[in-house]
């Protein structure tokens, strides 16, 4: 169903897209934007990893890490059918994940520090195996797509102003209603596909790790973890915030149009339906932290510099 609902939503941007070219009364106009958009748009497709790690200070973690993250990843990669995607660590107090790179060949899997400390290895299994289903999903690909449309039909209501059809047909006070309606409802789709990718990738993560319950129980102290710590980059950056596994930013709790993620009850609650029975809200009972799992103090990469305001890991 999860594709299915992308189907229609990815459907619903295209006739969108085509009602505001005809309103605008040509197709020229149209055409230029679309192309615009559409090269921006593969240009950051075609960098879409680079760019994002950059974004958030990553550093790569190598093959012979102490933390057994590496190892931890090629396990549940093969589990998946997938190469082994490379591996990053952020350099922030506050527990969090995404995946990104534009096919299975060219992907990663970035990880914070924050989230290495917080998790059992069981807990992180499950944000990995939920990671890597957006890659085997091909999820990154979905939101450029979704990103184009969106981008061209921003494009072609900025432009509405400089098209005398429009005027005609709608009047000045109909032409800044489309600027203005025209791209709030192509976000609104942008981030109803995102919430539906989110939903696919927390089924097939858990049938990657084979425990849907280590996921639900990540997501709960993820959630937790997030609302307390700033992600200084993320706040920096916040057109990357649908990437993560739980919205990084503050103040964006709700399961509603204006989300880019589901609710995190809703998700546990599907996950434990997933797994057979409601359950008590802790989904299991928490492993003391092996040594192997609590950071990379000891790894080659440099220990998380705390730039958080305040938070569990202060």
């Amino acid at each position: 169903m999860g594709y299915v609902k992308t189907a229609i939503l990815m459907a619903a941007l295209t006739a969108l897209f085509m009602g505001l070219g005809y309103l605008l009364g040509g197709t020229g106009g149209a055409l230029i934007a679309l192309v615009v958009a559409a090269g921006m748009n593969a240009f950051s497709w075609w960098n879409s990893d680079k760019m994002v790690l950059r974004m958030h200070n990553a550093h790569p973690v190598g093959p012979n890490d102490r933390s057994g993250l590496t190892e931890l990843v090629g396990e549940l990669a093969r589990n998946a059918g997938l190469p082994m995607p490379a591996v990053y660590l952020l350099d922030t107090a506050q527990p969090n994940a995404f995946a990104t790179g534009r096919n299975p060949e060219n992907a990663a899997v970035a990880v914070t520090a924050g989230l290495m400390q917080s998790l059992s290895r069981e807990e992180l299994a499950g944000v990995i195996a939920h990671e890597l289903a957006h890659i085997r999903n091909r999820d990154t690909a979905i939101m450029t797509v979704t990103a184009t449309f969106a981008g061209a039909i921003g494009m072609l209501a900025n432009f509405a102003l400089f098209f005398g059809g429009s005027r005609e047909r709608m009047g000045i006070l109909g032409t800044l209603a489309m600027m203005i309606l025209a791209p709030l409802a192509a976000a609104l789709v942008q981030m109803a596909i995102s919430r539906t990718r989110e939903y696919a990738a927390d089924k097939a993560g858990a049938e990657i790790c084979r425990n849907p319950l280590w996921l639900a129980s990540a997501l709960e102290r993820i959630e937790a973890g997030a609302a307390r710590v700033d992600n200084i980059a993320a706040e920096r950056n916040p057109a990357t915030a649908h990437m993560f596994i739980i919205n990084p930013l503050h103040g964006q709790g709700a399961d509603n149009l204006f989300a880019t993620h589901p609710s995190t009850a809703n998700r546990v609650a599907a996950l434990r339906q997933l797994a057979g029975g409601s359950g008590p809200r802790s989904t299991q009972p928490r492993p003391a932290p092996q040594p192997e799992m609590t950071g990379f103090r000891d790894s080659s990469v440099p220990p998380v510099r705390r730039k958080h305001r305040s938070g569990p890991w202060s």
